[in-house]
């Protein structure tokens, strides 16, 4: 019996053994799942094949569910610059991270990661979306170094695709309210050749969280901006719907600019041609320049200020500013020309009146027929008289004689002694011509015949006897006592045997300067109208909604 037990027992034991061996071998072989994951980590060849599977038999012509479900692309955008805007262009510049995500199951994978984060080369051999920007003028996917592309798969078949981009897009601008405006610029993008049949867009994270634009990466000038909205709307056309994601950036435009550039020299200049209303009338130069000069000025203002905008036919706030403006200038020239206008009719009138007035002052007509006759006569002799004493000069230069030195102490006799106490002797003595003596005595002869002129008339005397005294001693040598008959003649000449009037003439017309009515008027009426219009246009631009609406242009 004890015999019999013996070998079940050893056959017992030695099965615990092996057992035990098994369990130590299977231990050893296996080890913690840690520690295979860390192995299998350090070595490529786990990727490569995985990913070589995954292209395996792969159609990237075929869109992810081909003739199933409905391929749902999601979206977000991250904003890393904004700007600049461009009016004349109508269209804007933004640099961002646009990120698409879709689910497709042929690239599902059982592998020791969660993530596969590979570079842009995977992108060309895997289906992508065909999105593009629908309203996008120019667009450039950044290439430097390298393409600037992050292609991820996860172990699901879900894939994130990003890729920067600089988008210059299109922004339509109504400049009505220009430069006080407001825009709402869209960012439209969506499938070129997917409809919504067979592939949808959506927001990652909802319709508020899905555009990302931080402060810093606005990069404005002329304009602030305020925020942004979403929206997704459907587009036919005669391929089909097409579902179409959209995203508007508000701006609103800064004045500082035009404020400094339009706004305040317009002003100053209107004030400066409304100084001109407080100058003499009588100062036509200074308030022609003040005219033309502000009027070339705000031409060249309204000119400048068109630079920066588009050629819209439409009139905007600050064309309807330099408008005005430039009226109030003009009307300032105009009122001169008004001023001028009827200060010369008002002197014309009052010279008519002096003339009527004169018209009517009693004369003898006998005194004026004798006073005629006897200035023709004088005349005449006055004539002769110089035609003679050019031809003595001329004479007794050319005979080289000198005229003796007496005669230069002759003084020249007054109008009250007439011509009576000059002789034929004294006269020819003062030449040694025969011809020249002979000739005087005639001259005296025909100026003794003239009467002499009356007191009321010593004008013209004293002017010939102040220049005749002034001259040089040679002079008075040359033409010695011919000089008195001149000065004898030349009263007879213009003064006649006219005796004055007892009746007094009408006074000579009062002056016109002084300020006009108009100017006095225009003083007060033109600062006052440009004052209320400032206030009218400042309250209602700066008062009124000028924000476009992002539903109108949907």
């Amino acid at each position: 019996m004890v015999s019999a037990k013996e070998p079940a027992i050893a056959m017992s034991s030695g099965l615990s053994i092996a057992l035990l061996h098994y369990l130590c071998l299977a231990t050893c072989l296996t080890g913690p799942p840690g520690q295979i994951k860390k192995e299998e980590k350090l070595w490529p060849e786990n990727f490569t094949s995985i990913l070589n599977s995954l292209l395996d038999g792969y159609d990237n012509r075929l869109r992810p569910g081909f003739g199933g479900p409905v391929t749902e692309v999601k979206t977000d955008i991250y904003v890393t610059s904004f700007g600049p805007v461009s009016d004349v262009e109508m269209e804007y510049t933004m640099d961002v991270f646009f990120r698409q995500t879709w689910v497709d199951k042929r690239l599902k994978y059982d592998g020791p990661i969660e993530i596969l984060r590979l570079n842009n080369l995977m992108v060309s051999k895997v289906w992508t979306p065909d999105t593009f920007f629908r309203n996008g003028k120019k667009s450039v996917a950044h290439n430097m170094t390298a393409p600037n592309k992050l292609f991820r798969i996860m172990r699901n078949g879900t894939i994130l695709y990003t890729m920067r981009l600089t988008i210059s897009a299109e922004c339509p601008m109504r400049l009505v309210d220009f430069p006080m405006d407001g825009h709402a610029c869209p960012l439209k993008f969506g499938s070129y050749a997917y409809p919504k049949s067979e592939m949808i867009y959506t927001w990652t994270k909802g319709p508020e969280k899905s555009v990302e634009v931080p402060e810093e990466s606005s990069s404005l000038v002329q304009y602030d901006l305020l925020g942004h909205t979403v929206s997704t709307e459907t587009i036919k056309s005669i391929t089909g719907e097409y579902v179409v994601m959209t995203v508007y950036f508000h701006l609103r435009r800064k004045m500082g600019y035009f404020m400094i550039q339009t706004y305040i020299p317009c002003i100053m200049t209107v004030i400066l041609s409304q100084v001109s209303f407080w100058i003499n009338k009588e100062s036509v130069p200074a308030r022609t320049v003040f005219g033309i000069t502000t009027v070339l000025t705000m031409t060249t203002l309204s000119i400048s200020a068109r630079h920066s905008l588009p050629k819209v036919s439409y009139a905007t706030a600050m064309d309807w500013f330099i408008a005005v403006c430039f009226a109030f200038v003009f009307s300032a020239l105009i009122e001169f020309a008004a001023v001028n206008y009827f200060t010369n009719i008002q002197m014309e009138k009052a010279k008519r009146k002096t003339v009527k007035s004169l018209l009517e002052f009693p004369v003898a007509p006998i005194q004026r027929k004798r006073s005629t006759e006897e200035t023709l006569t004088s005349t005449d002799a006055n004539s002769n008289v110089r035609k003679r004493t050019n031809a003595t000069v001329q004479s007794e230069a050319d005979g080289g004689s000198r005229i003796d030195t007496r005669h230069s102490s002759i003084q020249p006799p007054s109008v009250a002694q007439g011509s009576s106490d000059i002789t034929p002797h004294s006269l020819s003595a003062s030449s040694p011509n025969p011809f020249t003596r002979i000739n005087a005595s005639e001259t005296l002869s025909s100026a003794r015949a003239t009467p002499p002129a009356p007191p009321s008339t010593p004008i013209l005397t004293g002017f010939v006897s102040q220049h005749a005294t002034a001259g040089s001693p040679s002079i008075q040598r040359l033409l010695g006592s011919r000089l008195e008959q001149i000065q004898t003649t030349t009263p007879n000449t213009l003064g006649g045997s006219a005796k004055p009037s007892a009746v007094t003439p009408p006074a000579p017309p009062a002056s016109h300067s002084g300020t006009s009515k108009i100017d006095k008027y225009a003083r007060i009426l033109f600062p006052v109208t440009f004052g209320a219009f400032n206030m009218v246009y400042w309250v209602v631009y700066l008062s009124k909604d000028t924000m476009e609406k992002s539903e109108s242009l949907m």
